[in-house]
């Protein structure tokens, strides 16, 4: 699955997702986009967002969209935080929800 991984999550979630071909934002070119732009982008390229971002899901609109945007509420957006949510994204991206905000915690 071909994944982009929002600014605000950190690089090294790249390594415990190694069966998904893995982007961050400024890998794409894409560094500094507002959600709605960076989201309109990514729906191009990328079936699934993965961001930390608790507001979005109710800043934004994807129905309809052929992207899911994953987010990992963790208490904060440090790597040892989000380790625990591993297991139920993977689970997660095994089967997309795309035009849907999937928050795990």
């Amino acid at each position: 699955m071909k994944i982009l991984l929002d600014e605000c999550v950190p690089k090294k979630l790249k390594g415990h997702l190694a069966n998904h071909e893995v982007w961050t934002v400024p890998q794409a070119g894409w560094a500094g986009k507002k959600n709605g732009v960076l989201l309109a982008l990514a729906a191009e390229r990328f079936p699934v967002l993965i961001t930390v971002d608790k507001d979005l899901p109710y800043q934004q609109n994807i129905q309809g969209w052929r992207i899911m945007v994953v987010v990992l509420a963790a208490e904060n957006n440090d790597i040892e935080s989000l380790l625990p949510l591993i297991p139920h994204l993977l689970e997660t991206l095994n089967e997309p929800r795309f035009g849907e905000f999937v928050v795990l915690q």
